[in-house]
């Protein structure tokens, strides 16, 4: 099941249909990343987990990939009520053992 959420999602960002969030963004800058890195991310990427939102009920994706320089970064995404996928926050992971910045 997580396989064709994630080539859902994956088709969604090769056709440019997505959004960031304000947060998604500001964290995007925050670590160095362009674009390219979180599009990349995804694509090269694979869901890690899915999360339940606490406060609206709505699925989120954890999705573990490389940037565009093989860095690692992880992205959280949600299929929105438009059919667009939302890109809640993106963040870079320290070292090999995959821990994140938050």
């Amino acid at each position: 099941m997580l396989e064709k959420i994630l080539r859902t999602i994956q088709e969604k960002i090769r056709l440019q249909q997505y959004i960031m969030t304000l947060h998604a963004e500001e964290e995007m800058e925050d670590d160095d990343f362009s674009i390219y890195d979180v599009e990349n991310g995804i694509l090269t990427g694979e869901i890690l987990e899915r999360q339940k939102d606490q406060t609206s009920a709505e699925l989120k994706y954890r999705i573990r990939g490389e940037t565009v320089m093989g860095e690692g970064i992880e992205i959280i995404v949600k299929l929105g009520a438009t059919g667009k996928v939302v890109i809640t926050t993106v963040y870079a992971l320290l070292g090999e053992e995959g821990d994140n910045e938050l």
